[in-house]
């Protein structure tokens, strides 16, 4: 098969979609010393604080390059449920996203920890609380994305919650790093392939 060459400042990724379309078996949550705290009209400079610690070893970038406007009309919206997770300092280590804003459907748009928290049970933690509240009246299907740029354990991990693949895409984008959205250091182990070198 031949290869599709990358545009130079370019990333490419192959994005899985997964999905539930029934509650899984009610089950206890593992223990954890964390909690999850609903945030209601965070302000903006605090999430893309947040997001960038959560998601910028992995090159998450969409919320950051929202203008304000944008980002606001999302995380105000009723039908958008931010929570955060905080240890007993309160300090914010991690996010879940839910958005209902389609009628019957329940995207798991963000949901990720700090890499320190990483292989420690507080994401079986958190997909527990994730899955309790996503699972409400009406909704009829829950799914979730993830992508070859995520944590390697990612698709493993949604697979193993009861998540089944059903459809799999390539996305490409401008690399966040060159574009200054992200430091030039984060994500080492994502080669980057300055086209200026």
């Amino acid at each position: 098969m031949p290869l599709q060459p990358v545009a130079a400042g370019e990333i490419a990724t192959i994005v899985t979609s997964l999905e539930m379309t029934s509650p899984p078996r009610p089950r206890a949550l593992p223990a954890s010393p964390l909690s999850l705290v609903r945030w209601l009209a965070p302000k903006l400079d605090r999430y893309r604080a947040l997001f960038r610690r959560v998601g910028a070893p992995w090159l998450w970038f969409s919320r950051l390059a929202m203008d304000d406007a944008t980002l606001s009309a999302i995380l105000d919206d009723p039908a958008v449920e931010l929570s955060v997770v905080v240890d007993r300092q309160g300090i914010e280590l991690g996010m879940l996203e839910l958005d209902f804003r389609q009628p019957g459907l329940c995207e798991l748009a963000y949901f990720g920890l700090v890499p320190e928290l990483a292989g420690q049970g507080h994401g079986r933690w958190l997909m527990g609380h994730a899955l309790a509240q996503a699972w409400r009246k009406g909704i009829e299907r829950v799914w979730v994305h993830t992508c070859t740029l995520d944590h390697p354990s990612a698709l493993n991990f949604y697979r193993a919650q009861g998540f089944t693949p059903y459809d799999r895409a390539i996305e490409t984008f401008p690399d966040p790093r060159l574009i200054g959205l992200l430091p030039r250091d984060t994500a080492p182990q994502i080669p980057l392939l300055d086209p200026a070198s």
